[in-house]
């Protein structure tokens, strides 16, 4: 897979769910933007956690993690320029190894994320 393939296929949703990474908690309009863009894509739960965990959370952490970082909002260019260019990275051991650190990447939004998923799960009419 290519750079254009991946901001095609993933651009949309990795910054609509960039705001989970962000230093405020998402208000309900950001929430209700997020689960609007997620219902445009076909993905089941599982793949959207694994997404969340191997292709986001490991660029979204350092942005948590750098003190010279994005607090309030991202630049989203730059932003798609990180997760394009770690995702076109993320094969054999790297993934393996991303897989296995995933919990500490994205402990620090998991609140966040299993709000969304719930509310995903509403959008759905699932239970």
């Amino acid at each position: 897979m290519n750079a254009q393939q991946l901001v095609d296929e993933r651009g949309d949703l990795w910054l609509a769910l960039a705001p989970l990474w962000l230093d405020r908690e998402p208000s309900e309009r950001d929430y209700a933007q997020m689960v609007e863009v997620v219902q445009r894509f076909d993905m089941t739960f599982k793949e959207l956690e694994w997404m969340f965990r191997l292709e986001m959370a490991p660029v979204m952490a350092r942005h948590q993690l750098s003190i010279a970082s994005e607090w309030r909002e991202f630049n989203n260019r730059k932003l798609m320029q990180q997760l394009v260019s770690h995702n076109l990275r993320l094969t054999g051991w790297r993934r393996k190894s991303w897989a296995l650190f995933s919990g500490l990447t994205t402990m620090m939004v998991r609140h966040r994320w299993n709000e969304l998923m719930n509310r995903v799960m509403v959008a759905r009419g699932e239970t």
